[in-house]
C-alpha cells in the first residue's frame, strides 16, 4: 500500500470584515501542537496572511484524517486567540487596498522583487497530496498516466469563485491565478526520467525560475520526498473532502503504477487538449459538461464515475472504496464548495459566507 501525506494552505481573515490579516508568524508561534510530529507541520506561506500545514507520512486515510483534523483545530484555535480566523477557501473573498506583506524569507522576497504584481495577488490556497513512488523512473511513468485526470480533479475541487469581492464566474479562480506563473498548469508528457531531468534543467538554465520549487505544474516529482505531488486542488471547506481527494489521488497513482508494470498502453493526451480541459474544469466545475481524458464532452457525473471505475481496483485494495465512493456521491449531490459559497453569499450575505469558509 502506498503511503501518503496532505498539505493544506489557509487564509487568515478578520471575522468582521472578511479581509486578510498578516498574522502568520504570530499564529505559527502560538499553535499548540503536542506532540510535534515534524518541524514542517505548520509554517508561514508566501504572504503573511497565509499558513500551511502538512501531515506526517500516513499509511491510510483514517490516519490522514486524524492528523488533518488535529492540525486544522490547532491552527484554528491559535487564530481565534489572535483575533482572526483560518479560512479554507481557494481565494480571498475580499482584498484590502494595501497588499499583504510578503513573509520575510529570502526566497519569497526574491520572488516579489521579480514579479511583484503576481506575488501581491497570490492570496490563493491549495491542497497538495503526496503519494509514495517506488523510484523516480516509475514516478515519471505514473505522472504521464495521472495527468489526463487532473482536470477532473480541478472540477471536483473548485472552491474559489470569488475575487476582490466579486463572483468571477469560475469554480476555481485559483487555477487561473496560478496559471500566470512561467511553469504552471498540467505537466507535459515525458519520455523517461532522463527526459524529465533534462527539461527541468533547461527551464532552470533560462534564469526565469530560480529553483525547482517554482515548477508549478499541477503534478510533479517532489524533490524533498520520494513522492508524486499532485497540486491541482483548491483547499477544501471540509476535512473529510480533503481526505477523499487524498484517497482518489492515491488510487490514481496506484493504478498508474499497476498499468505501467503490466505494460498497458499509456494514454495519449495532447498538451493543448489537456490545457483546454483544465480551463473548462476551472470555469464550470461540475456544472453540466466536462472534457474527459479522451477529449470528449460528456456529462460531468459520467466523467467522475468513469474515474471511480478507473481506480476502483486500487481503492478496493487499499480499503478506501466505500469511504471515497460515499463522499464522491455526496459531492455530486451537493455540488462543489464553490457552489456552496455562491449559494450562501446569495441568500445570507458576506457574514454568512465568512462563517462558512472559517468553520474548522
Amino acid at each position: 500500500m502506498l503511503t501518503l501525506g496532505i498539505e493544506e494552505e489557509y487564509l487568515l481573515l478578520d471575522p468582521a470584515t472578511a479581509l486578510p490579516v498578516p498574522k502568520a508568524e504570530q499564529i505559527c508561534a502560538a499553535v499548540d501542537l503536542e506532540p510535534v510530529d515534524h518541524e514542517r507541520e505548520i509554517q508561514a506561506e508566501l504572504l503573511q496572511a497565509q499558513v500551511e500545514v502538512a501531515t506526517p507520512v500516513c499509511a491510510d486515510l483514517a490516519e490522514a484524517s486524524r492528523h488533518l483534523l488535529r492540525l486544522r483545530h490547532a491552527v484554528s484555535s491559535a487564530a481565534k486567540r489572535a483575533g482572526c480566523r483560518i479560512a479554507a477557501c481557494g481565494t480571498a473573498p475580499r482584498a484590502g487596498l494595501v497588499p499583504v506583506p510578503v513573509t520575510r524569507k529570502p526566497r519569497y522576497l526574491a520572488m516579489r522583487s521579480s514579479a511583484a504584481q503576481l506575488v501581491d495577488e497570490q492570496l490563493i490556497n491549495g491542497m497538495h497530496v503526496h503519494v509514495a513512488i517506488p523510484d523516480r523512473e516509475m514516478g515519471v511513468a505514473a505522472l504521464n498516466r495521472v495527468r489526463p485526470w487532473l482536470p477532473v480533479l480541478v472540477a471536483m475541487a473548485g472552491n474559489s469563485p470569488l475575487w476582490n469581492g466579486q463572483d468571477t464566474g469560475f469554480a476555481s479562480w485559483r487555477t487561473v491565478v496560478y496559471s500566470r506563473w512561467p511553469v504552471s498548469g498540467p505537466p507535459p508528457t515525458f519520455t523517461d526520467l532522463a527526459d524529465y531531468e533534462e527539461r527541468v534543467e533547461a527551464l532552470l538554465a533560462t534564469g526565469t525560475i530560480s529553483d525547482r520549487g517554482q515548477l508549478y505544474w499541477q503534478a510533479r516529482l517532489s524533490d524533498r520526498y520520494p513522492t508524486i505531488e499532485v497540486r491541482c486542488l483548491d483547499v477544501q471547506l471540509r476535512a473529510d473532502d480533503a481526505v477523499m481527494f487524498a484517497g482518489i489521488v492515491r488510487g490514481l497513482v496506484a493504478t498508474a503504477i499497476r498499468d505501467e508494470k503490466s505494460g498497458r498502453a499509456s494514454p495519449r493526451c495532447p498538451q493543448e487538449l489537456l490545457s483546454i480541459a483544465n480551463w473548462h474544469a476551472a470555469r464550470y466545475g461540475l456544472e453540466g459538461m466536462l472534457i474527459d481524458p479522451e477529449g470528449r464532452r460528456r456529462d460531468a457525473d459520467d466523467v467522475v464515475y468513469g474515474m471511480l471505475g478507473h481506480i476502483g481496483q486500487a481503492l478496493e485494495e487499499s480499503g478506501d472504496l466505500g469511504q471515497v465512493s460515499t463522499l464522491v456521491h455526496r459531492l455530486l449531490r451537493r455540488g462543489t464548495p464553490a457552489d456552496r459559497q455562491r449559494r450562501v453569499l446569495a441568500t445570507d450575505g458576506i457574514r454568512a459566507l465568512t462563517d462558512l469558509i472559517t468553520e474548522p
